[in-house]
Order: structure tokens, then C-alpha cells, then sequence
């Protein structure tokens, strides 16, 4: 009963949440998209000509906002790239290449090399999160597995002088997950947009400058620590 007065809860705050409309009306296929826009309109993250990758990336919100950003027109072509990948399907949109499959394995990271053709990413972004379980060492876990994936996959394809976004939540292994990105970037920030809803403890981390990036050939995908 508690469980049905929950859902209920939230299918009206989803309802009359001012994002979810304001996201119907610019078209945009979800709310995470406003996320994005504020991070990138105060950190100055997305810019024209450049190589974008969107890790988990559907339903596509945060690439429709790249593509926007990079283009300002519909339909007009875009000055960047923007790659996405998901284990999920996701609809076409228009001047966004999209890689289905799991990016630790050989298939999608021989498709990925092919559209990068010898560049790397300026800027990786993850909205990723795991399927809770409601235990909280083994969904922390799952975060902070995310958060490697992420991190291992900016060291592999993204511009030492690059930036990787990534989504966190407080309540996950918070702590452990920022000490990564400082060992790891040489500027770290931690952002909380206006879109996150009140209620939820989401935070995003913003990391510039790799300090250890590695060859492209360094890890085979099939050969990869994160297959742990």
C-alpha cells in the first residue's frame, strides 16, 4: 500500500514538475537536459568544433542539448561531433552518431575508433546511474563501478586537456568516488544544477586535465580491468 501511495506521490510531482513541462514544450525527450544546460552555461563545458561523448547515453536529452548547442538550427548540420553510446536503443537524432552496445567490448570500441578517426573526445559526460537495489554498500558499489567506467574510458579517448562530467549521488559513496577524480584531474568541482530535483541527493562531478592519460592501445576492451 505504502508502495502504490509512493508511486502516486511521484507520478504527481513528476507531472507538475516545471522542468517536465518546460522539457515538453523545447522538445526535449527528457528533464536531465536542463541539468546539462545549466552545468555547460556556468562552467562553459560545450563549444563549437568540438568531439563530444555522451556515455549512456538514452534517451538522448544531453545529446539534444550538444546538438543544439553546437548547431543552433535544426536540421542544419553541426560544428563538433557527438558520439553516444548505450546498451539501450535510443531514436535517431539528427548529426549525433549513436553506438549501441557495451563499451568495454571490442565491437563498439572498434565503431567508436572508426567515427573518432585518430581525434579525442574534448569532453565525456555521463548521466549514467545503476538499477538501485535498495542495499546501500551494493549500490554504492555500482556507482562507484560507473564512475571507473567512466574515468577509465576519458583516460582511453578524451584530450588530456579535456573534461569528463559525471552524475554522483551523496549517499553513494561520495567521498571515495571524489578522492578518485583529484588523483586523477587536476581540477575538480563539484556542481548541483538547479534541475536536480530538491528531494534527491544528485551532485555532479566536473573534472579538467587528465594527470595519467593512457595510449589508446593500453587496454585491450576484452583485456579490460573493469571486467572485474
Amino acid at each position: 500500500m505504502a508502495k502504490k501511495k509512493l508511486n502516486k506521490n511521484w507520478l504527481h510531482d513528476h507531472i507538475n514538475d516545471p522542468y517536465v513541462k518546460q522539457a515538453q514544450k523545447d522538445g526535449y525527450r527528457a528533464r536531465a537536459a536542463y541539468k546539462l544546460k545549466e552545468i555547460d552555461e556556468s562552467e562553459k563545458l560545450l563549444k563549437h568544433g568540438q568531439v563530444i561523448v555522451d556515455l549512456g547515453c538514452t534517451p538522448g536529452s544531453w545529446a539534444q542539448y550538444a546538438r543544439r548547442k553546437l548547431s543552433g538550427a535544426e536540421g542544419g548540420g553541426i560544428s563538433g561531433t557527438i558520439i553516444g553510446l548505450d546498451m539501450l536503443p535510443m531514436e535517431p537524432i539528427a548529426d549525433v552518431d549513436f553506438i549501441q552496445g557495451d563499451f568495454r567490448e571490442a565491437r563498439p570500441v572498434r565503431e567508436l575508433n572508426v567515427l573518432l578517426a585518430g581525434r579525442k573526445a574534448d569532453v565525456v559526460m555521463s548521466d549514467m546511474a545503476p538499477n538501485l537495489s535498495g542495499i546501500p554498500t551494493a549500490d554504492s558499489a555500482r556507482m562507484e563501478h560507473l564512475i571507473d567506467l567512466a574515468i577509465e574510458f576519458a583516460q582511453l579517448h578524451m584530450k588530456p586537456s579535456g573534461a569528463l562530467l559525471v552524475k554522483c549521488f551523496k549517499d553513494m559513496g561520495f567521498s571515495q568516488v571524489v578522492e578518485k577524480f583529484r588523483a586523477e584531474f587536476k581540477v575538480v568541482k563539484q556542481v548541483k544544477p538547479k534541475a536536480s530535483r530538491d528531494k534527491s541527493s544528485e551532485i555532479f562531478l566536473l573534472g579538467r586535465g587528465l594527470k595519467n592519460p593512457a595510449s589508446a592501445n593500453a587496454i585491450e576492451p576484452e583485456q579490460s580491468a573493469l571486467d572485474i
